[in-house]
């Protein structure tokens, strides 16, 4: 028994992904649907990032929060739409058993980073309209920059027990990942090893990470409501409004999205996870850039400036 388990372990050196179907006719659809997504996250954040680097009016805590986050959408997908993209287009649905821990490693990374860099926003916001006689001494770019160099930091830290743990799995009963990349979950559902010590991990870590993260960010909406309430004016409200609501649906989109994927037993997750999981890794990282610059005027005329610097570049 033993032996039999172990050269079915030595023998998973690949995993085959399920890709949403097997139906042959829906691969095509279903690649110029993620191709066409993933165009939007690549346009929508790669402008965001390049015209708040571009300009120097934008060069302010709020807007570098922004930059990190459309830079932060960028790399998460690249970790996994790029990948599907290929799997879809040449049917070799298969992934090495390397390439699924170096996913699963920065997808849970960038997960993490996005956790708390969406804290760090809120808390921007808080000091803004609560204090914002001390709003340059608190958020100062050199404290904006240590901020966010503390965010990735941790973020790529966090996941170091979880990816070194899952390498020790054995996955001899099945290679099959009933999912669209290799996501915790999932991977943890096929191997045939002990994983409580793991899912234990995972629940630990979302305390954490996720419900302070989450308590610190309603803690800080909670002083931002307060002080819109006692603002006199209409207008005043509505402009102090102005400038959460965007952060505060991105915010619920974002931990509803990861609620539902990760806050269950593993034995408990079924193959309608790929709507949760496609909330987070797809439609999140399209609708942000939207989001946040739609009503944003500032951000739209420095994008006029660079585009109409741009077409004289072209013209000339």
């Amino acid at each position: 028994m033993n032996k039999l388990t172990l050269e079915n372990q030595s023998a998973v050196t690949r995993f085959t992904v399920q890709c949403f179907s097997d139906k042959q006719a829906l691969q095509t659809p279903l690649f110029m649907v993620f191709l066409l997504a993933f165009l939007i996250i690549l346009i929508g954040n790669v402008s965001v990032f390049a015209v708040i680097t571009l300009s120097v009016q934008l060069h302010k805590p709020m807007y570098i929060f922004l930059g990190s986050l459309s830079f932060l959408d960028i790399s998460s997908t690249s970790m996994t739409l790029p990948n599907l993209l290929v799997m879809l287009h040449t049917q070799d649905k298969t992934i090495s058993f390397t390439g699924c821990m170096v996913q699963l490693y920065f997808f849970m990374a960038f997960a993490c980073i996005e956790f708390i860099l969406l804290s760090a926003m809120a808390y921007d916001r808080y000091v803004a309209i609560c204090y914002p006689l001390h709003y340059a001494l608190r958020m100062s770019l050199k404290h904006c920059a240590k901020i966010i160099v503390g965010v990735w930091v941790a973020g790529f830290l966090d996941p170091v027990i979880h990816t070194v743990l899952m390498t020790n799995l054995s996955f001899c009963s099945s290679n099959h990942i009933n999912h669209f990349f290799c996501d915790l979950t999932p991977v943890l559902k096929i191997s045939c090893s002990d994983t409580s010590l793991i899912e234990m991990i995972t629940y630990i870590n979302g305390v954490i990470v996720g419900f302070n993260t989450f308590t610190s960010t309603s803690v800080s909406y909670v002083f931002i409501l307060f002080k819109i309430l006692k603002i006199h004016s209409s207008q005043g409200k509505k402009k102090a409004l102005s400038t959460c609501t965007s952060h505060l649906t991105c915010v619920i989109i974002f931990y509803g999205s990861i609620i539902c994927l990760y806050m269950r037993p593993t034995k408990s997750i079924s193959p309608n996870q790929d709507v949760f999981a496609l909330l987070y890794a797809v439609l999140v990282p399209m609708l942000n850039p939207f989001i946040y610059t739609l009503k944003n005027k500032e951000f739209k005329a420095n994008l006029r400036k660079i585009g109409s610097r741009m077409s004289s570049i072209l013209m000339a």
